[in-house]
C-alpha cells in the first residue's frame, strides 16, 4: 500500500512519535510525505519515504496529484486546526480528493491509529481493486 504523510508544524512531533510506534508496519509500505515531514520521520525511524516538496512550497499538491492517479491508498494528515498558519498545507483539498478518490483518510492521532491497525490486519485489501 501507499501511505502519505502529512503533518501541520505543531503536529510534526506527534507524527515522528506516530511512526516511530508503528514503524514495523509502516516499514511494509511505501511512503511519500511533503518534504519537511518526510525528513523529520526519517531521521527517527530509518524509514524510507519519498519526499516532495515542503506543504507550502507545494507538496500537498503533489500529493494531490499522487491521489488523482490512483497512486496513494491511505492519508494520515495530522492537522493543527486551532493553529493554522498561511505557510501550511490547506487540508480541505487534500480532504476533497480523498472523499473524490474513495482514499481512506486520517486527521488526527485516533484515526491515524485505526487505519494503520486496520492496514496491518488487511481491512484495506479493497484498495487493490482500485489499481
Amino acid at each position: 500500500m501507499n501511505i502519505a504523510l502529512i503533518a501541520h508544524d505543531t503536529k510534526k512531533k506527534l507524527m515522528q512519535n506516530f511512526c516511530i510506534a508503528y514503524r514495523g508496519i509502516l516499514s511494509k509500505h511505501e511512503l511519500c510525505a511533503t518534504g519537511t515531514t518526510g525528513r523529520l520521520v526519517e531521521e527517527v525511524t530509518n524509514l524510507n519515504i519519498r519526499k516532495f516538496l515542503a506543504g507550502h512550497l507545494g507538496g500537498e499538491q503533489q500529493i494531490g496529484a499522487q491521489i488523482e492517479h490512483n497512486e496513494v491508498d491511505l492519508v494520515i494528515f495530522l492537522r493543527d486546526p486551532l493553529t493554522p498558519k498561511s505557510n501550511e498545507p490547506d487540508v480541505n483539498n487534500v480532504v476533497k480528493l480523498c472523499d473524490m478518490y474513495n482514499i481512506p483518510m486520517a486527521t488526527n492521532l485516533a484515526t491515524a491509529e485505526l487505519l494503520v491497525k486496520a492496514l496491518d490486519r488487511g481491512d484495506l485489501e479493497w484498495r487493490e481493486m482500485y489499481r
